[in-house]
């Protein structure tokens, strides 16, 4: 089976010069955890997530978490989310991206999912325009019809 079988052909994505409010926004709106970060041309120039916020806002917070002693500093949280809400998200994003094509094969996509730790992975053209995106639950729906091996 290929990307382009399996994936969500929904181009929602946000622009490098959007700011983290607006992302946030975008993110409650569509139900998302991220999206492609794409330049003027819809090219994808990054990706961008909770995750990385949240490690913008308190960069030792997800290892920190993984002690018994952690207490969460939400004031710190909250005030540094204040200072970073208008910033562009370019700031903030994966770079580069990782990135397949509609005709990779959706084996190849989910071992990027699963190596890399990904909830998603844009999928792109050739001039590296999105086309849409390759995700955790497209993994498992494929796998659930069995079509994973299928060619």
């Amino acid at each position: 089976m290929k990307v382009y079988d399996a994936m969500i052909k929904d181009v929602s994505a946000i622009f490098e010069d959007e700011t983290v409010e607006e992302f946030v926004i975008n993110c409650i709106r569509k139900m998302r955890s991220g999206f492609p970060v794409v330049d003027e041309y819809f090219r994808v120039v990054g990706y961008i997530s909770e995750s990385d916020i949240i490690n913008s806002a308190l960069p030792s917070y997800f290892s920190l978490l993984q002690s018994a002693s952690f207490i969460p500093d939400t004031h710190q949280f909250v005030r540094r989310i204040g200072e970073i809400k208008d910033e562009p998200v370019s700031k903030f994003m994966v770079t580069p991206p990782i990135v397949v094509h509609p005709e990779d094969t959706a084996i190849h996509a989910a071992d990027l999912l699963i190596k890399k730790k990904l909830k998603a992975i844009p999928v792109v053209d050739d001039d590296h325009r999105l086309l849409g995106v390759f995700t955790r639950i497209n993994l498992i729906h494929v796998s659930l019809e069995g079509k994973m091996n299928n060619k």
